[in-house]
């Protein structure tokens, strides 16, 4: 494949790099408790290759498997360790493990705020035609991409549901489109298909509103509020399953497979729209393309789901260790730590088999991947 070992690298670079991040705010909140770290790991634990330098008693070593890294405090189990993290205050191993979740949500507040930073902000009142599929009936219709729809069938639009609404209410008919293009206002005439699917649109045009240029606090309080809407909306995730809200198909997990080829759609479209955007144009009054920035989004979006993911309330993940915590805060009493390492350990085993399970159905039934 052509973008096969640039996939292939950016892959490596972001899973690892958020894994990575992860396990460096459990080792940031750890040495800031006071709480001994014995080793930090550049890769998943596996044979150890070499040890790079030993800093404040902390070993830091390279694995032969490069993908992330991992945290071993002192004491991780054994309450019996002084200066281990079994050994701290409940509050202090409540900071070390919320720890590496929030580094992962800061990493996705980042990332959307350089986003919304390159982008712009949104203005709506008018709409804008953000993208054109190939071979769609706006493309052989005329339409370009930076189009300002100003009408259909003579009402005016001004925000996008209104302009999906009058498209859908015309299935397989005639409309006439008004367009400005250039400060010229022109009249085209493209018929939505019903025969096309809701991913590809019946005209085949993405809407966007026009956008205006971002301010500081603007890119950060939009980095928030996305990272915040994401992270809600896999909370509500297993509620909406179980009110059949969504189809089970639609909240599928996807193991390394499915990841990479997130991975590899992102790369090789925002490759391709860069490659588009340098290219000279046959005419004056040919729109030059937008590079594309899915793999940064997709690197938000993932970045969240492993957060949010790991403060679930399941043992051996963050989340369940933080649940066998709170009854030492909340009734001063501690759950014996040999059941709390006993559920851990059968959490664990039961989630790799469900890790095999999903990448094995990544190759036997691949998803479906949620293009735009």
């Amino acid at each position: 494949m052509e973008f096969g070992i640039l996939t292939f690298f950016v892959f490596l670079l972001a899973l690892g790099g958020m894994i990575f991040v992860h396990e460096l705010g459990h080792f940031l909140a750890a040495r800031w408790a006071g709480i001994e770290v014995e080793e930090f790991g550049f890769g998943l634990p596996s044979k150890k290759l070499v040890t790079l330098f030993t800093w404040q008693g902390t070993e830091f070593t390279i694995h032969a498997l490069p993908l992330g890294g991992f945290v071993r405090p002192k004491g991780e189990n054994d309450p019996n360790v002084p200066g281990g993290l079994a050994h701290a205050s409940p509050w202090k191993r409540l900071v070390v493990l919320f720890a590496g979740p929030l580094m992962n949500l800061i990493t996705a507040v980042i990332v959307f705020s350089i986003l919304i930073a390159s982008e712009g902000v949104a203005v709506p009142g008018s709409v804008k035609i953000d993208t054109i599929a190939e071979d769609s009936p706006a493309q052989q219709a005329g339409i370009q991409e930076d189009d300002t729809l100003l009408a259909i069938n003579g009402q005016s639009v001004a925000e996008i549901d209104a302009a999906i609404a009058i498209i859908r209410e015309n299935l397989d008919k005639p409309v006439e489109l008004l367009i400005e293009r250039d400060g010229e206002e022109i009249a085209i005439t493209a018929t939505p298909l019903s025969t096309r699917t809701a991913q590809q649109g019946a005209l085949g045009v993405g809407l966007t509103y026009p956008t205006r240029p971002a301010t500081f606090v603007e890119s950060i309080s939009g980095g928030v509020t996305i990272t915040g809407i994401q992270a809600a909306t896999i909370v509500y995730l297993p509620i909406a399953l179980i009110q059949g809200a969504i189809a089970p198909d639609q909240a599928r997990l996807i193991g390394f497979k499915g990841i990479y080829d997130l991975f590899n759609f992102a790369v090789e479209e925002d490759v391709t729209s860069r490659q588009e955007s340098a290219a000279p144009t046959s005419g004056a009054s040919a729109p030059t393309p937008r590079p594309t920035n899915y793999v940064l989004n997709l690197v938000g979006v993932l970045s969240i789901s492993l957060g949010v993911f790991n403060l679930f309330p399941i043992p051996a993940l963050d989340g369940g260790r933080i649940l066998f915590t709170l009854p030492e805060i909340l009734f001063r009493k501690r759950i014996p730590p040999e059941w709390e390492n006993t559920v851990n350990g059968v959490a664990m085993l039961l989630l790799i088999g469900l890790m095999l399970f999903v990448n094995v159905m990544d190759f036997v039934n691949p998803a479906p991947l949620p293009l735009p």
